[in-house]
């Protein structure tokens, strides 16, 4: 008869390899959700063009991928602290919530806002509707270099003066993708009603701004500016102040999603630049009173 640690260990090496399924599926939720999302916006485009019965029509299938990339957003928030929890992040699992990643949050944005926005309401062909289409194209290109140049710094960490490795987790260097993509998607979910409902000359205006966001996300994707992650909130302590913070806001989203989740998408880009501004000038007097001590050597 085997002792009793030999006769438990396959069971115990089969959960662990369960456990490390576990992020995995709320990736592959990630990817349905903008499988779905970019099929609910083909199919909503289908009735863009008639009359007013046939927007509202189309509204349901915008406000229906909207959604499914609001849940993407949370499922990609899961998943990367599900398995810093469970210590079960892999290379392949890093690999696959990228493209995922492209997907959901690169891919499906841009054909939802094409469909929502400037796909009806500019004439196809003009000097406008071409240059939405590129503003697309960068979108997703600037969103998949954004997801690739953040794994190439988790793969690298910087080295600090002392010596020593360190990978910075409180900030990430450009607009994180599922911000991006969550701001077009809170937008339409504010306002699923497709564009060309407000008429020609309306639509047309809407649609240049809606064009002005999508390149403005673009760079901020690409650039240096640090946004807060909040990868370490609630790793340290896990206060009550803490859960009733996150319960309220979580009723806060079910009673007034439309609302609550384009401000709370509006106030973390603008704390993420207005924290670079603030940045800059704390920098300044620094850098004037070096330059004074430098001069009275």
């Amino acid at each position: 008869m085997l002792p009793e640690h030999q006769v438990q260990n396959p069971e115990r090496r089969g959960l662990r390899k369960g456990v490390y399924l576990i992020p995995s599926v709320f990736t592959a939720a990630n990817i349905g959700m903008g499988f779905y999302a970019v099929m609910a916006a083909c199919r909503g485009f289908q009735f863009i063009g008639g009359g007013d019965q046939d927007l509202v029509h189309a509204s349901t299938y915008l406000d229906n991928a909207a959604k499914a990339i609001g849940w993407a957003v949370l499922f990609d928030m899961l998943d990367g602290r599900l398995a810093r929890m469970t210590k079960t992040t892999t290379e392949i699992g890093v690999q696959l919530d990228s493209i995922a990643d492209v997907v959901t949050f690169g891919l499906a944005p841009a054909v939802l806002a094409y469909v929502w926005g400037f796909g009806a309401s500019l004439k196809e062909g003009s000097d406008l509707h071409q240059l939405a289409w590129f503003l697309s194209f960068m979108y997703l290109m600037c969103g998949a270099f954004r997801l690739a140049r953040f794994n190439v710094q988790a793969s690298r960490p910087r080295l600090l003066a002392e010596g020593t490795m360190k990978v910075d987790k409180k900030s990430f260097v450009g607009l994180p993708i599922p911000v991006a993509g969550g701001l077009i998607a809170a937008i339409i979910h504010f306002n699923p009603l497709p564009l060309l409902h407000y008429g020609s000359e309306r639509a047309r205006i809407y649609s240049v701004l809606l064009m002005t966001l999508v390149g403005v996300l673009s760079l901020l994707m690409v650039s240096t500016l640090r946004f807060s992650s909040f990868k370490t909130v609630g790793t340290r302590s896990r206060s009550m102040r803490t859960i009733i913070l996150l319960v309220a806001l979580g009723m806060l989203i079910f009673l007034y999603s439309r609302h609550v989740l384009l401000l709370l998408i509006i106030f973390y880009i603008l704390h993420g630049l207005l924290s670079r501004v603030v940045g800059i000038f704390r920098k300044r007097p620094e850098l004037s009173e070096t330059k004074i001590e430098a001069e009275q050597m």
